[in-house]
């Protein structure tokens, strides 16, 4: 039997300012939250990790005292779903996102950063 990935834990020094993104983003809500930890996860899948095969990822923001000093070894990608990639580019930067170089070239994706500097990636095509 092999594991599942069930969520991705975020270091910041904003985790309620940092949920509250992330879940305009990807259309989740707050699962638990203290002052120091907020998870949030899919509407669509209240169970999560409890529920057999795969699962929308919940994600985890912690409080940390560091800052973030260096570009991300893991990033999270995103695939709008009812509207082009410059449409949800655009949306993002409105909701507190901003354009970031990574040295990524002239690519079909789009880099921006969180508003804690986080890099992720819009991807070029929709997924329903």
């Amino acid at each position: 039997m092999a594991s599942k990935f069930t969520e991705l834990a975020i270091d910041c020094a904003d985790p309620q300012g940092l949920a509250r993104f992330w879940c305009s983003v990807l259309g989740y809500e707050v699962r638990d939250q203290d002052d120091e930890i907020v998870t949030i996860g899919s509407p669509l899948v209240p169970e999560g990790r409890n529920r057999p095969g795969p699962v929308p990822p919940t994600l985890t923001f912690a409080r940390v005292p560091e800052g973030k000093t260096v570009k991300n070894r893991l990033h999270i990608d995103v695939n709008p779903t009812d509207r082009e990639q410059d449409e949800e580019v655009r949306r993002l930067l409105d909701l507190g996102a901003r354009h970031v170089d990574v040295g990524q070239g002239d690519e079909s994706w789009v880099v921006l950063a969180d508003p804690e500097g986080n890099e992720f990636c819009v991807l070029a095509s929709r997924c329903p």
